[in-house]
């Protein structure tokens, strides 16, 4: 025979009898009164057995039965209210996980909007404001013997992290303000608070507790990408918990070890984002880096090699509580180690986005500056070695910040390791790059605490001298006010104007071109030498007809001229002066220095200097009007003499004013005008003398690329200067725009990009894709399509998806693939590359090369747009 059911069963049970068929009022009211009796809430309670037995068996059922009897009808069988206050107090003072379970039971099997699900949903933002989640996580922090107590925890888990989900997908639009992702998270982290200060009382009392369930949560709301939410109401509150508690301390320590490890990275990132420093890091996390593989391998691996989206605050947090205890320090050497692997590794540089060996740079100095300088003599053989084999890989880029990179770092490793030996310095920009760079190894200041232990400082601050300090080394004495010294001050004369003064020179420029050649190449008087120099950019744009019978001949010394005298501003007028030659008689030297380019005896800098000129010419032939303003050629030492009327715009000039000029000047402003239209400009107008020139500029210079000289391989190590030679094809082309050999021009370097697509060195890539936006632009649309369809068609399947270009000129898929199958019958070397094509727009690793690509894109899109037209 079954046992006998106990009372609290036969309670519960005529409870649930009478809700469900009486409509009385008060017999309701009663029946409640009497099963609340069994939460110890009434006058009478109900014994201890009885208060387990319904919390355990029959609280669950019972809450259903209140939850299938909701409705307006039925609240308002009390219209004081007593019957609702008395309904929404089974939620609110019962076991808080039955309550919360039963509520999402009712959330999630209403079918749509309606007063009860409404009604739900108020109520669990009341469960929430009163503390309840609390209570509910409490609960599962306490030791349990129950059966099924794991299964309950992980749908606890559930709905708990899930709730703002749930609670959207069912009300939509009505949805509660307290249940947005914005606002329950927070409160979800307070609640998690309250519920740790429970677990550190009752560790205080003796009693045994348990965070597993709350690192779980923790976990799982990291994991939906919310730890900004919750982190930043635990992490403060923590911090200041923890700071003079080692229980506290203990009790997050357990917090973080027992994250589940899918989740372990979520949680990490969110506190190393949120926290404020490396002590407090030290505090919540403890040894948790020694103790969890998963946690070592996403702080030293995965946070310094995989990803680079940490702030240098946030990086210095993650070193430095690497550096703050010494079994975390054996993890913070070997992290240097692989750095500077990383850092030196030739591949890496030329693959890596720029920000990311930023990140590496920046995560180095870090590092230094946490070891000492024992640490560091016993590594030192190893830094040397990287620094070696580093800066040489930085220093071949192309690109000039991570050559920058590469030199600081290696300032940094030697003075670390040979503190005694000569510092190792090298000579670059002082730019925003190398201040951020260099202050992270700055000492700090010395009333500031907050540094870690660690090595001393690379070094000593450097004391400024004061400004009392005297030529000799003296200090000068205050003068007291009155003094012969004051008296004798002549700050009330006013200084004399020396702005046209001249230094006089013994040697006077010369006044021809040959002599300047003279002067250059065999005069040994560096007087001479300088005023020739000075003096030739204006002398060939006044003698173009004795320039050209020399043209050649000068410019080969240019080419060859070398800084005898550190002259100032020897780069600039030697360019200038080839750029004048140039321009002058552009065919001949054109050619000349388009077949010196890739000749033999020639240093990189001379064939980018040649590079140079070849631009800086073009653009000046290509300028409109440039003949009709001679003026702007004339250079400071071509001896030319300022005019009166010069004179009266200089202030302080002893020189009497213009009268014309006072005259025009007093009419203008006594004359009263009504109306007055805007100035009409003449627009000037004359032929693009770099039309008939752009040949010899241009097409010699793509011929022999490919072919490697002694000195010379622009497809080996030469990469700085094919980058600057794809960058000089594209400005060429632009400045090409309107002529008759554009599109010639066009289909030229449309194959010419082709073959070098794919290459490793950042600067070569960018030079491309600039070069295909130049060929856009100056091939005239009809031509493009005309002449250039299969060009296109490549360069649209490289810079985005292959199967968007069809659609990109509109052409049907059939019909693309019978011309793509012609092109690479035609052209087998170019097709190869075509069908591996990458989609640089999104994938390229240099956010330049995808800000290149996706402007190309536009202009191709421009250029359908315009021509084939959407029906």
């Amino acid at each position: 025979m079954d046992p006998a059911p106990s009372a609290v069963r036969l309670s519960v049970q005529e409870a649930i009898h009478t809700l469900s068929s009486s409509e009385d009022a008060g017999h309701i009211l009663t029946t409640l009164g009497s099963v609340r009796r069994y939460l110890g809430e009434a006058e009478d309670p109900a014994l201890a057995g009885e208060k387990k037995e319904f919390a355990t068996v029959h609280f669950s059922a019972f809450l259903r039965c209140l939850i299938s009897k909701l409705s307006q009808e039925w609240l308002e069988l009390s219209p004081d209210g007593q019957l609702e206050q008395l309904w929404e107090s089974f939620f609110l003072e019962g076991p808080a996980d039955q309550a919360f379970l039963v509520l999402m039971e009712g959330v999630e099997g209403s079918a749509g909007p309606s007063f009860r699900l409404m009604r739900m949903a108020q109520l669990l933002a009341t469960f929430l404001s009163k503390g309840r989640m609390a209570a509910l996580m409490e609960e599962q922090c306490r030791p349990q013997m129950k059966a099924g107590f794991p299964l309950l925890q992980e749908t606890l888990l559930s709905k708990v992290v899930g709730l703002p989900d749930h609670l959207g997908n069912r009300l939509q639009r009505d949805n509660l303000a307290q249940f947005f992702p914005q606002n329950y998270f927070p409160v979800l982290g307070k609640e998690i608070l309250q519920a740790l200060q429970v677990v550190v009382n009752s560790l205080r009392g003796g009693l045994d507790c348990s965070v597993s369930f709350v690192s779980r949560v923790l976990g799982k709301v990291c994991i939906q990408g919310r730890q900004k939410e919750i982190l930043s109401v635990l992490v403060p509150q923590l911090t200041v918990l923890t700071q003079d508690s080692g229980l506290w301390q203990r009790v997050c320590w357990r917090l973080a070890e027992q994250v589940p490890d899918q989740a372990m990275e979520a949680v990490l990132t969110g506190f190393v984002e949120v926290a404020s420093g490396p002590e407090v890091l030290s505090r919540l996390l403890g040894n948790l880096v020694v103790k969890n593989k998963k946690a070592q391998f996403v702080m030293t691996q995965k946070f310094l090699f995989l990803q680079y989206r940490l702030t240098t605050p946030m990086l210095k947090s993650l070193l430095g509580y690497l550096a703050m205890d010494s079994q975390r320090r054996p993890l913070l050497i070997q992290a240097l180690k692989e750095l500077l692997e990383t850092w030196g590794s030739s591949s890496s540089v030329r693959h890596a986005p720029l920000a990311q060996q930023r990140y590496i740079s920046t995560a180095i100095l870090i590092c230094l500056v946490h070891l000492g300088e024992p640490e560091l003599q016993d590594i030192r053989d190893e830094l040397l070695a990287g620094m070696m084999e580093g800066v040489k890989c930085h220093l071949d880029s192309s690109l000039t910040p991570v050559r920058h990179l590469g030199m600081i770092v290696a300032e940094v490793i030697s003075s670390r390791i040979h503190p005694e030996g000569p510092p190792l310095k090298f000579q670059y920009e002082d730019s925003e790059l190398s201040r951020e760079m260099l202050a992270l190894v700055a000492p700090a200041p010395e009333g500031d605490c907050s540094s870690e232990e660690g090595g001393p400082p690379l070094a000593p601050a450097v004391t400024k001298a004061p400004a009392e300090m005297s030529v000799h080394g003296g200090v000068s004495s205050a003068q007291p006010p009155g003094s012969d010294s004051e008296l004798d001050s002549d700050d009330e004369f006013i200084p004399y104007d020396m702005s046209g003064d001249t230094e006089l020179k013994s040697s006077k420029a010369p006044l021809y071109i040959r002599d300047c050649m003279e002067a250059l190449a065999v005069s040994e008087d560096v007087q001479r030498w300088e005023a020739a120099l000075q003096a030739l950019e204006g002398l060939v744009y006044r003698n173009p007809e004795s320039t050209r019978e020399v043209s050649v001949e000068l410019v080969k010394i240019l080419l060859h001229l070398e800084d005898r005298t550190s002259l100032a501003r020897f780069g600039a007028l030697r360019q200038r002066a080839l750029v004048a030659v140039t321009v002058t008689d552009p065919a001949r030297v054109a050619e000349y220095l388009t077949s010196q380019f890739y000749a033999l005896n020639y240093s990189l800098q001379q064939r980018m200097d040649i590079l140079d000129v070849l631009t800086l010419s073009a653009q000046e032939l290509s300028r409109p009007g440039r003949l009709r303003r001679p003026s702007q050629h004339d250079s400071p030492g071509s001896g030319s003499q300022c005019s009166p009327t010069q004179a009266v715009s200089q202030p302080g000039s002893a020189t009497a004013p213009n009268w014309r000029v006072v005259v025009e000047e007093r009419i203008k402003s006594k004359t009263r005008r009504f109306s007055k239209g805007l100035p009409q400009r003449e627009l000037s107008s004359s032929p693009n003398e770099f039309s008939s020139v752009a040949g010899h500029f241009f097409f010699p210079l793509t011929r022999h690329f490919d072919r490697p000289v002694v000195t010379f391989d622009l497809l080996g190590d030469d990469q700085l200067v094919l980058g600057r030679l794809t960058h000089t094809l594209g400005s060429l082309m632009y400045l090409a725009v309107n002529t008759t050999v554009a599109v010639p021009m066009g289909k030229a370097l449309m194959e010419f990009i082709w073959v070098l697509r794919f290459h490793a060195d950042t600067y070569v890539r960018r030079g491309l894709l600039s070069a295909v936006s130049s060929v856009l632009l100056s091939v005239p649309a009809e031509r493009l399509l005309g002449d250039l369809p299969d060009e296109l068609l490549e360069a649209r399947s490289w810079l985005a998806d292959p199967m968007s270009s069809l659609h990109a000129l509109g052409t049907h898929p059939g019909t693309a693939c019978m011309e793509h199958a012609s092109s690479c019958v035609a052209r087998p070397v170019l097709s190869c590359g075509s069908h591996a094509a990458a989609d640089v727009a999104e994938k390229d690793a240099d956010d330049g090369c995808r800000e290149l690509a996706v402007k190309a894109l536009l202009l191709l899109e421009r250029i359908r747009g315009r021509l084939l037209p959407s029906s």
